[in-house]
């Protein structure tokens, strides 16, 4: 029987989908290609989360949002610092358990994203 075994993307609407895509491969270093961004290789290994919230979650932020990407990190303070400086808004509250550090921030659309910081 067929399975799944992994994430195959993570979709967003966007107002102009190129200068968001040009914006997540400057300030998160996502691979950018040609319409689309790939994570191909023994970089892209790791755990990948796939779960369903309460329609009336707030964990999203805003109350439209109907979905949020998780991003796995390998620094989490220095990507939480490029993120400032491009002027990106972040989301002061960050929490740290034992299998890992996550915080948010908004892209320039107002998505929601998570960071995640795994322990070794």
């Amino acid at each position: 029987m067929g399975k799944v075994v992994g994430v195959g993307g993570v979709f967003f609407k966007a107002l102009n989908p190129k200068e968001l895509q040009a914006w997540y491969h400057e300030n998160l270093g996502i691979p950018l290609t040609d319409g689309y961004s790939s994570f191909d290789g023994p970089e892209a290994q790791g755990t990948t989360t796939f779960c369903f919230f309460p329609n009336d979650t707030g964990y999203f932020g805003e109350e439209n949002q109907r979905a949020m990407v998780n991003f796995r990190v390998d620094s989490l303070d220095e990507v939480l610092d490029r993120l400032t400086q491009a002027g990106a808004r972040i989301d002061p509250k960050q929490e740290d358990y034992p299998f890992g550090k996550f915080a948010w921030f908004w892209d320039p659309e107002g998505n929601r994203v998570e960071l995640w910081e795994p322990r070794e």
